[in-house]
Protein backbone atom coordinates (compact mmCIF):
# COMPACT_ATOMS: atom_id res chain seq x y z
CA UNK A 1 0.00 0.00 0.00
CA UNK A 2 1.25 3.58 -1.38
CA UNK A 3 1.41 6.00 1.76
CA UNK A 4 -1.23 8.15 1.95
CA UNK A 5 -1.22 11.67 4.16
CA UNK A 6 -4.60 13.40 4.81
CA UNK A 7 -5.85 16.53 6.63
CA UNK A 8 -7.71 15.39 9.52
CA UNK A 9 -10.27 18.77 10.94
CA UNK A 10 -9.99 17.21 14.45
CA UNK A 11 -6.25 17.59 15.26
CA UNK A 12 -5.97 20.21 12.54
CA UNK A 13 -2.89 18.71 10.94
CA UNK A 14 -2.05 16.51 7.79
CA UNK A 15 -0.96 12.99 8.57
CA UNK A 16 -0.13 9.49 7.74
CA UNK A 17 -3.26 7.10 7.57
CA UNK A 18 -3.20 3.99 8.89
CA UNK A 19 -5.96 1.93 8.81
CA UNK A 20 -7.15 0.33 12.08
CA UNK A 21 -7.02 -3.12 10.21
CA UNK A 22 -4.89 -2.78 6.97
CA UNK A 23 -5.45 -3.23 4.41
CA UNK A 24 -9.28 -2.50 5.41
CA UNK A 25 -10.16 1.62 5.10
CA UNK A 26 -14.23 2.08 6.92
CA UNK A 27 -15.01 5.29 4.76
CA UNK A 28 -18.97 7.13 5.94
CA UNK A 29 -19.44 9.91 4.00
CA UNK A 30 -23.11 11.96 5.33
CA UNK A 31 -25.26 11.27 2.36
CA UNK A 32 -28.68 12.89 0.76
CA UNK A 33 -31.70 14.05 2.78
CA UNK A 34 -33.91 13.01 -0.74
CA UNK A 35 -37.03 14.83 -0.21
CA UNK A 36 -36.10 16.65 -4.00
CA UNK A 37 -34.14 16.86 -6.96
CA UNK A 38 -30.42 16.92 -5.57
CA UNK A 39 -28.29 20.14 -6.60
CA UNK A 40 -24.39 20.84 -7.97
CA UNK A 41 -23.61 21.22 -4.61
CA UNK A 42 -24.40 17.52 -3.57
CA UNK A 43 -22.66 16.67 -6.56
CA UNK A 44 -19.12 18.43 -5.44
CA UNK A 45 -19.28 16.19 -2.29
CA UNK A 46 -20.10 13.40 -4.34
CA UNK A 47 -17.47 13.34 -6.80
CA UNK A 48 -14.73 14.22 -4.06
CA UNK A 49 -15.50 11.31 -2.04
CA UNK A 50 -15.30 9.55 -5.56
CA UNK A 51 -12.13 10.69 -6.02
CA UNK A 52 -11.15 10.06 -2.62
CA UNK A 53 -12.14 6.05 -3.05
CA UNK A 54 -10.79 5.68 -6.37
CA UNK A 55 -7.20 6.82 -5.63
CA UNK A 56 -7.27 4.85 -2.32
CA UNK A 57 -8.26 1.91 -4.03
CA UNK A 58 -5.75 2.05 -6.68
CA UNK A 59 -3.30 2.50 -4.10
CA UNK A 60 -3.85 -1.14 -2.76
CA UNK A 61 -6.47 -0.29 0.05
CA UNK A 62 -9.81 -1.99 0.66
CA UNK A 63 -12.09 0.74 0.59
CA UNK A 64 -15.83 -0.39 2.32
CA UNK A 65 -17.60 3.42 1.27
CA UNK A 66 -20.72 3.60 3.18
CA UNK A 67 -23.73 6.75 2.72
CA UNK A 68 -26.40 6.80 4.62
CA UNK A 69 -29.62 8.12 3.11
CA UNK A 70 -32.00 10.12 5.26
CA UNK A 71 -34.74 9.11 4.32
CA UNK A 72 -37.45 10.71 7.11
CA UNK A 73 -36.83 13.74 8.84
CA UNK A 74 -38.69 17.32 8.44
CA UNK A 75 -38.09 18.23 5.73
CA UNK A 76 -38.96 14.77 4.01
CA UNK A 77 -42.50 14.94 5.72
CA UNK A 78 -42.59 18.52 4.51
CA UNK A 79 -42.44 18.33 1.12
CA UNK A 80 -44.51 15.12 1.56
CA UNK A 81 -47.36 17.03 3.31
CA UNK A 82 -47.26 19.53 0.09
CA UNK A 83 -47.20 17.12 -2.64
CA UNK A 84 -49.63 14.50 -0.56
CA UNK A 85 -47.79 11.73 -0.86
CA UNK A 86 -46.37 8.99 1.59
CA UNK A 87 -43.06 10.61 2.96
CA UNK A 88 -41.17 7.18 2.64
CA UNK A 89 -42.47 6.87 -1.15
CA UNK A 90 -41.29 10.39 -1.57
CA UNK A 91 -37.70 9.89 -0.83
CA UNK A 92 -37.34 6.44 -2.06
CA UNK A 93 -38.35 8.40 -5.63
CA UNK A 94 -35.93 11.24 -5.09
CA UNK A 95 -33.31 8.75 -4.11
CA UNK A 96 -33.81 6.88 -7.38
CA UNK A 97 -33.38 10.06 -8.94
CA UNK A 98 -29.80 10.37 -7.18
CA UNK A 99 -28.39 7.40 -7.91
CA UNK A 100 -29.29 8.41 -11.54
CA UNK A 101 -27.39 10.92 -11.54
CA UNK A 102 -24.65 9.34 -9.59
CA UNK A 103 -24.23 6.54 -12.13
CA UNK A 104 -24.22 9.67 -15.20
CA UNK A 105 -21.49 11.73 -13.04
CA UNK A 106 -19.33 8.32 -12.86
CA UNK A 107 -19.86 8.13 -8.92
CA UNK A 108 -19.71 4.09 -9.31
CA UNK A 109 -17.36 4.16 -5.55
CA UNK A 110 -19.75 3.45 -2.99
CA UNK A 111 -20.73 0.18 -1.97
CA UNK A 112 -23.67 0.36 0.26
CA UNK A 113 -26.54 3.07 0.56
CA UNK A 114 -27.81 2.06 3.90
CA UNK A 115 -31.92 4.06 4.66
CA UNK A 116 -32.08 5.80 8.14
CA UNK A 117 -35.28 3.68 8.67
CA UNK A 118 -33.96 -0.04 8.38
CA UNK A 119 -31.93 0.62 11.20
CA UNK A 120 -34.28 1.73 14.03
CA UNK A 121 -33.58 -1.43 16.28
CA UNK A 122 -29.81 -0.12 16.00
CA UNK A 123 -31.21 3.03 16.64
CA UNK A 124 -33.06 2.07 19.65
CA UNK A 125 -30.27 0.37 21.23
CA UNK A 126 -27.67 3.46 21.18
CA UNK A 127 -30.37 5.20 22.70
CA UNK A 128 -31.08 3.46 25.67
CA UNK A 129 -27.01 2.33 26.40
CA UNK A 130 -27.17 6.68 26.17
CA UNK A 131 -29.96 6.68 28.89
CA UNK A 132 -28.12 3.89 30.97
CA UNK A 133 -24.50 5.74 31.05
CA UNK A 134 -26.37 9.01 31.67
CA UNK A 135 -25.92 10.94 28.80
CA UNK A 136 -29.40 10.94 27.81
CA UNK A 137 -32.57 11.71 29.32
CA UNK A 138 -36.67 10.97 28.07
CA UNK A 139 -38.94 13.70 28.08
CA UNK A 140 -42.95 14.03 26.71
CA UNK A 141 -41.81 11.00 25.23
CA UNK A 142 -38.81 12.18 23.43
CA UNK A 143 -35.62 11.64 24.40
CA UNK A 144 -32.49 14.25 24.77
CA UNK A 145 -29.02 14.35 24.47
CA UNK A 146 -27.27 15.37 27.47
CA UNK A 147 -24.63 17.51 25.84
CA UNK A 148 -23.10 19.07 29.56
CA UNK A 149 -22.26 15.39 30.25
CA UNK A 150 -19.56 14.73 27.18
CA UNK A 151 -16.86 17.05 27.87
CA UNK A 152 -15.07 17.40 24.56
CA UNK A 153 -18.43 18.43 23.49
CA UNK A 154 -17.00 21.57 20.29
CA UNK A 155 -13.59 19.86 19.82
CA UNK A 156 -13.56 19.53 16.28
CA UNK A 157 -15.56 22.52 15.40
CA UNK A 158 -14.23 25.23 17.74
CA UNK A 159 -17.58 26.01 17.97
CA UNK A 160 -18.91 26.77 21.75
CA UNK A 161 -21.76 25.68 22.86
CA UNK A 162 -23.70 29.22 23.83
CA UNK A 163 -23.93 28.45 19.59
CA UNK A 164 -26.48 26.13 20.44
CA UNK A 165 -28.51 28.56 22.93
CA UNK A 166 -31.97 29.33 21.48
CA UNK A 167 -32.14 32.09 18.58
CA UNK A 168 -28.78 30.72 17.48
CA UNK A 169 -29.68 27.07 15.80
CA UNK A 170 -32.27 25.58 17.73
CA UNK A 171 -35.36 26.36 18.69
CA UNK A 172 -36.92 26.38 22.51
CA UNK A 173 -38.19 23.15 23.41
CA UNK A 174 -39.39 23.41 27.19
CA UNK A 175 -38.94 19.47 27.75
CA UNK A 176 -34.96 20.18 27.31
CA UNK A 177 -33.08 20.50 30.92
CA UNK A 178 -30.88 22.54 28.10
CA UNK A 179 -31.17 24.69 25.96
CA UNK A 180 -28.73 22.60 23.54
CA UNK A 181 -29.35 19.62 24.18
CA UNK A 182 -30.18 17.77 21.17
CA UNK A 183 -32.87 15.71 20.38
CA UNK A 184 -32.20 11.70 19.88
CA UNK A 185 -35.49 10.15 19.45
CA UNK A 186 -38.40 12.89 18.44
CA UNK A 187 -42.33 11.46 20.33
CA UNK A 188 -45.02 10.86 17.39
CA UNK A 189 -47.04 13.71 15.74
CA UNK A 190 -50.45 13.11 13.83
CA UNK A 191 -50.12 11.65 10.50
CA UNK A 192 -46.04 10.83 10.48
CA UNK A 193 -44.65 7.33 10.70
CA UNK A 194 -43.78 6.13 13.51
CA UNK A 195 -41.99 3.05 15.66
CA UNK A 196 -42.66 1.60 19.30
CA UNK A 197 -40.54 2.25 21.55
CA UNK A 198 -39.44 2.42 25.76
CA UNK A 199 -40.48 5.81 25.27
CA UNK A 200 -43.81 5.87 23.64
CA UNK A 201 -43.91 5.78 20.06
CA UNK A 202 -41.68 7.92 17.92
CA UNK A 203 -39.28 8.54 15.42
CA UNK A 204 -35.49 8.81 15.29
CA UNK A 205 -33.55 12.51 15.79
CA UNK A 206 -31.21 13.31 12.57
CA UNK A 207 -27.69 12.57 14.58
CA UNK A 208 -28.46 9.64 15.46
CA UNK A 209 -28.98 7.71 12.76
CA UNK A 210 -25.26 7.89 11.33
CA UNK A 211 -23.86 6.69 14.48
CA UNK A 212 -26.29 3.74 14.76
CA UNK A 213 -25.20 2.38 11.19
CA UNK A 214 -21.63 3.24 11.68
CA UNK A 215 -21.26 1.71 14.60
CA UNK A 216 -23.12 -1.36 12.86
CA UNK A 217 -21.68 -1.26 9.50
CA UNK A 218 -18.25 0.05 10.49
CA UNK A 219 -17.72 -1.06 14.37
CA UNK A 220 -17.19 1.84 17.27
CA UNK A 221 -13.97 3.55 15.63
CA UNK A 222 -13.14 3.30 11.92
CA UNK A 223 -10.96 5.27 9.88
CA UNK A 224 -12.38 8.39 7.75
CA UNK A 225 -15.80 10.15 7.67
CA UNK A 226 -16.25 13.06 4.84
CA UNK A 227 -18.76 15.63 4.46
CA UNK A 228 -19.46 19.24 3.72
CA UNK A 229 -17.68 21.08 6.31
CA UNK A 230 -21.52 22.90 7.26
CA UNK A 231 -21.92 19.73 8.93
CA UNK A 232 -19.14 20.05 11.47
CA UNK A 233 -21.60 21.91 14.06
CA UNK A 234 -23.48 20.90 15.42
CA UNK A 235 -24.04 17.78 13.39
CA UNK A 236 -20.48 16.01 13.65
CA UNK A 237 -19.93 16.99 17.02
CA UNK A 238 -23.27 15.25 18.03
CA UNK A 239 -22.21 12.25 15.94
CA UNK A 240 -18.94 11.80 18.27
CA UNK A 241 -20.70 12.69 21.52
CA UNK A 242 -23.19 9.87 20.93
CA UNK A 243 -20.99 7.30 19.66
CA UNK A 244 -18.36 7.52 22.20
CA UNK A 245 -20.66 8.06 24.85
CA UNK A 246 -22.58 4.97 24.01
CA UNK A 247 -19.87 2.78 23.52
CA UNK A 248 -17.05 4.16 25.62
CA UNK A 249 -14.96 4.00 22.64
CA UNK A 250 -12.48 6.83 21.11
CA UNK A 251 -12.04 8.47 19.16
CA UNK A 252 -15.06 7.68 16.78
CA UNK A 253 -13.04 8.45 13.69
CA UNK A 254 -9.38 8.60 12.90
CA UNK A 255 -9.46 10.93 10.32
CA UNK A 256 -12.52 13.83 9.89
CA UNK A 257 -12.67 15.33 6.38
CA UNK A 258 -14.40 17.95 5.49
CA UNK A 259 -14.80 19.18 1.91
CA UNK A 260 -15.28 23.01 0.65
CA UNK A 261 -19.12 24.02 -0.17
CA UNK A 262 -20.32 25.23 -3.03
CA UNK A 263 -21.47 28.69 -3.15
CA UNK A 264 -23.19 30.98 -5.44
CA UNK A 265 -21.95 34.52 -4.54
CA UNK A 266 -20.20 33.72 -1.67
CA UNK A 267 -23.52 32.04 -0.05
CA UNK A 268 -23.54 28.24 0.47
CA UNK A 269 -25.77 26.55 -2.36
CA UNK A 270 -28.87 25.62 -0.40
CA UNK A 271 -32.04 24.82 -1.50
CA UNK A 272 -33.68 26.85 1.87
CA UNK A 273 -32.05 29.70 0.45
CA UNK A 274 -33.67 29.26 -3.02
CA UNK A 275 -29.76 29.62 -5.25
CA UNK A 276 -29.64 26.06 -6.05
CA UNK A 277 -28.74 25.06 -9.53
CA UNK A 278 -29.92 21.23 -10.50
CA UNK A 279 -27.12 18.58 -10.69
CA UNK A 280 -29.28 16.81 -13.60
CA UNK A 281 -29.69 19.84 -15.30
CA UNK A 282 -26.17 20.31 -15.32
CA UNK A 283 -25.05 16.94 -16.46
CA UNK A 284 -27.24 16.91 -19.07
CA UNK A 285 -26.31 20.04 -20.43
CA UNK A 286 -22.61 20.22 -19.94
CA UNK A 287 -21.96 16.76 -19.65
CA UNK A 288 -20.96 14.55 -16.91
CA UNK A 289 -17.07 15.07 -17.20
CA UNK A 290 -17.34 18.79 -17.56
CA UNK A 291 -19.19 18.92 -14.62
CA UNK A 292 -16.60 16.24 -12.54
CA UNK A 293 -13.59 18.11 -13.94
CA UNK A 294 -15.56 21.31 -13.04
CA UNK A 295 -15.40 19.84 -9.19
CA UNK A 296 -12.14 18.39 -9.62
CA UNK A 297 -10.03 21.80 -10.82
CA UNK A 298 -9.55 22.94 -7.03
CA UNK A 299 -8.75 21.24 -3.90
CA UNK A 300 -11.45 19.51 -1.89
CA UNK A 301 -11.28 21.76 1.13
CA UNK A 302 -11.56 25.01 -0.78
CA UNK A 303 -14.78 26.46 -1.24
CA UNK A 304 -16.07 26.67 -4.52
CA UNK A 305 -18.04 29.47 -6.37
CA UNK A 306 -20.50 28.69 -8.82
CA UNK A 307 -21.37 31.91 -11.38
CA UNK A 308 -24.45 30.67 -13.38
CA UNK A 309 -23.11 32.44 -16.66
CA UNK A 310 -19.86 31.48 -16.76
CA UNK A 311 -18.15 28.75 -14.41
CA UNK A 312 -19.27 25.82 -16.39
CA UNK A 313 -18.60 27.31 -19.80
CA UNK A 314 -15.11 28.26 -18.70
CA UNK A 315 -14.59 24.15 -17.26
CA UNK A 316 -16.29 23.23 -21.15
CA UNK A 317 -13.15 25.13 -22.56
CA UNK A 318 -10.74 24.12 -20.26
CA UNK A 319 -11.45 20.11 -20.27
CA UNK A 320 -12.34 20.37 -24.49
CA UNK A 321 -8.47 21.03 -24.33
CA UNK A 322 -7.50 18.92 -21.90
CA UNK A 323 -9.46 15.61 -23.19
CA UNK A 324 -8.66 16.58 -26.74
CA UNK A 325 -5.27 15.81 -26.77
CA UNK A 326 -6.21 12.29 -25.65
CA UNK A 327 -8.90 11.74 -27.87
CA UNK A 328 -6.56 13.04 -31.15
CA UNK A 329 -3.90 10.08 -29.81
CA UNK A 330 -6.38 7.52 -29.72
CA UNK A 331 -8.05 8.42 -32.39
CA UNK A 332 -4.06 8.55 -34.08
CA UNK A 333 -3.16 4.97 -32.96
CA UNK A 334 -6.86 3.54 -34.30
CA UNK A 335 -6.17 5.07 -37.43
CA UNK A 336 -2.41 3.49 -38.24
CA UNK A 337 -1.08 -0.02 -37.04
CA UNK A 338 2.13 0.56 -35.02
CA UNK A 339 5.20 1.62 -36.31
CA UNK A 340 9.12 0.05 -35.09
CA UNK A 341 10.05 3.45 -33.42
CA UNK A 342 10.13 4.07 -29.58
CA UNK A 343 9.82 7.00 -27.46
CA UNK A 344 13.28 8.94 -26.96
CA UNK A 345 14.80 7.85 -23.63
CA UNK A 346 14.23 10.93 -22.18
CA UNK A 347 10.76 11.14 -23.05
CA UNK A 348 10.35 7.77 -21.61
CA UNK A 349 11.75 8.89 -18.31
CA UNK A 350 9.84 11.95 -18.50
CA UNK A 351 6.48 10.27 -18.88
CA UNK A 352 7.44 7.69 -15.95
CA UNK A 353 8.64 10.71 -13.53
CA UNK A 354 4.79 12.12 -14.45
CA UNK A 355 3.27 9.35 -13.65
CA UNK A 356 4.87 8.87 -10.12
CA UNK A 357 4.53 12.68 -9.70
CA UNK A 358 0.79 12.03 -10.28
CA UNK A 359 0.81 9.45 -7.79
CA UNK A 360 2.56 11.77 -5.13
CA UNK A 361 -0.15 13.96 -5.52
CA UNK A 362 -3.17 12.22 -4.57
CA UNK A 363 -1.15 10.95 -1.64
CA UNK A 364 -0.40 14.47 -0.49
CA UNK A 365 -4.54 14.93 0.43
CA UNK A 366 -5.76 14.44 -2.91
CA UNK A 367 -4.43 17.49 -4.57
CA UNK A 368 -6.75 17.27 -7.81
CA UNK A 369 -6.06 20.90 -9.17
CA UNK A 370 -1.91 20.31 -9.47
CA UNK A 371 -2.78 17.10 -10.76
CA UNK A 372 -4.70 18.53 -13.49
CA UNK A 373 -2.19 20.80 -14.10
CA UNK A 374 0.39 17.99 -15.13
CA UNK A 375 -1.90 16.56 -17.45
CA UNK A 376 -1.96 19.57 -19.54
CA UNK A 377 1.49 19.70 -19.39
CA UNK A 378 1.63 16.15 -20.96
CA UNK A 379 -0.95 17.05 -23.32
CA UNK A 380 1.45 19.55 -25.08
CA UNK A 381 4.00 16.56 -25.25
CA UNK A 382 1.14 14.74 -26.95
CA UNK A 383 0.56 17.42 -29.47
CA UNK A 384 4.55 17.45 -30.66
CA UNK A 385 4.45 13.43 -30.93
CA UNK A 386 1.11 13.28 -33.27
CA UNK A 387 2.88 13.65 -36.52
CA UNK A 388 5.35 11.18 -35.75
CA UNK A 389 2.55 8.74 -34.50
CA UNK A 390 2.00 6.28 -37.08
CA UNK A 391 6.11 5.27 -37.10
CA UNK A 392 5.73 4.59 -33.37
CA UNK A 393 5.50 1.51 -32.11
CA UNK A 394 2.70 -0.15 -29.67
CA UNK A 395 4.99 0.44 -26.62
CA UNK A 396 5.20 4.27 -26.93
CA UNK A 397 2.16 4.82 -27.77
CA UNK A 398 1.06 3.26 -24.68
CA UNK A 399 3.50 5.48 -22.68
CA UNK A 400 2.01 8.56 -24.16
CA UNK A 401 -1.77 7.14 -23.03
CA UNK A 402 -0.74 5.83 -19.87
CA UNK A 403 -1.14 9.44 -17.62
CA UNK A 404 -4.67 9.48 -19.48
CA UNK A 405 -5.76 5.81 -18.51
CA UNK A 406 -4.60 7.30 -14.69
CA UNK A 407 -6.78 10.45 -15.07
CA UNK A 408 -9.73 7.61 -16.02
CA UNK A 409 -8.68 5.42 -13.33
CA UNK A 410 -8.55 8.20 -10.80
CA UNK A 411 -10.27 11.22 -11.53
CA UNK A 412 -12.95 9.47 -13.68
CA UNK A 413 -11.76 12.18 -16.63
CA UNK A 414 -11.16 11.12 -20.50
CA UNK A 415 -13.74 8.70 -20.72
CA UNK A 416 -13.87 7.55 -24.35
CA UNK A 417 -14.62 3.78 -24.18
CA UNK A 418 -11.85 1.78 -25.31
CA UNK A 419 -13.39 -0.10 -28.32
CA UNK A 420 -14.57 3.15 -29.99
CA UNK A 421 -11.18 5.06 -30.17
CA UNK A 422 -8.62 4.13 -27.39
CA UNK A 423 -6.23 1.91 -28.70
CA UNK A 424 -4.61 -1.04 -26.97
CA UNK A 425 -2.42 1.09 -24.71
CA UNK A 426 -5.74 1.72 -23.42
CA UNK A 427 -7.04 -1.04 -23.25
CA UNK A 428 -3.90 -2.67 -21.10
CA UNK A 429 -4.49 -0.07 -18.83
CA UNK A 430 -7.89 -0.67 -17.86
CA UNK A 431 -6.83 -4.04 -17.46
CA UNK A 432 -3.79 -3.41 -15.44
CA UNK A 433 -6.56 -1.94 -13.03
CA UNK A 434 -8.84 -4.79 -13.08
CA UNK A 435 -6.32 -6.93 -12.02
CA UNK A 436 -5.20 -4.88 -9.15
CA UNK A 437 -8.63 -4.45 -8.02
CA UNK A 438 -9.02 -8.19 -7.99
CA UNK A 439 -5.53 -8.32 -6.20
CA UNK A 440 -6.79 -6.81 -3.24
CA UNK A 441 -10.45 -8.41 -3.56
CA UNK A 442 -12.46 -5.36 -4.38
CA UNK A 443 -14.16 -7.28 -7.12
CA UNK A 444 -16.74 -5.17 -7.63
CA UNK A 445 -14.58 -2.68 -9.10
CA UNK A 446 -13.37 -5.49 -11.60
CA UNK A 447 -16.25 -6.23 -12.91
CA UNK A 448 -17.13 -2.65 -13.53
CA UNK A 449 -14.44 -2.11 -15.58
CA UNK A 450 -15.24 -5.42 -17.37
CA UNK A 451 -18.29 -3.83 -17.78
CA UNK A 452 -16.91 -0.73 -18.69
CA UNK A 453 -14.94 -2.59 -21.73
CA UNK A 454 -17.31 -4.54 -22.48
CA UNK A 455 -19.60 -1.34 -23.13
CA UNK A 456 -16.92 -0.23 -25.71
CA UNK A 457 -16.72 -3.52 -27.95
CA UNK A 458 -14.03 -5.57 -25.69
CA UNK A 459 -14.55 -9.05 -24.59
CA UNK A 460 -12.40 -9.55 -21.79
CA UNK A 461 -11.41 -13.60 -21.04
CA UNK A 462 -9.49 -14.75 -18.24
CA UNK A 463 -7.36 -17.88 -18.04
CA UNK A 464 -4.90 -19.60 -16.45
CA UNK A 465 -1.92 -17.29 -17.88
CA UNK A 466 -4.09 -14.32 -17.02
CA UNK A 467 -6.57 -11.82 -18.73
CA UNK A 468 -6.75 -11.64 -22.35
CA UNK A 469 -8.65 -9.33 -24.32
CA UNK A 470 -10.27 -9.32 -28.10
CA UNK A 471 -12.37 -6.89 -29.79
CA UNK A 472 -16.15 -8.19 -30.19
CA UNK A 473 -17.23 -9.59 -33.59
CA UNK A 474 -20.29 -8.04 -35.39
CA UNK A 475 -22.38 -10.07 -33.83
CA UNK A 476 -21.57 -10.12 -30.31
CA UNK A 477 -23.76 -7.80 -27.92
Amino acid sequence: MRPVRIYDTRTRETRRLVPRVPPKVGLFVCGLTPYDDAHLGHGKLAVTFDVVARTLRRFGYRVFYVQNVTNLDDKVLRRAGELGLDPLTLSERYFRGWTGAMERLGVASVNYYPFATDYVPEILAQIQALIDRGYAYAAGGSVYYSVARFAPYGELSGQRVEALRPGARVAVEPEKRAPEDFVLWKAASPGEPTWESPWGPGRPGWHIEDTAITVRLLGARYDLHGGATDLKFPHHEAEIAQAEAATGEAPLVNFWMHAGLLTTQGEKMSKSIGNVSSLSDAIEAWGPEVLRFYYLNAHYRSPLDFDPARSLEESREAYATLEGAARRLREGSQASPPGEEGLPPAEGRAIEALLERLDELMADDFRTREAIALLFEHGRRVSEFLPKLPALNAEAREALAAPYAWALEVLGLCPVRPGSAEGAGGVEAALNARERARGRGDYAEADRIRSDLNEGGIVVEDGPGGARWRRAGPSEP
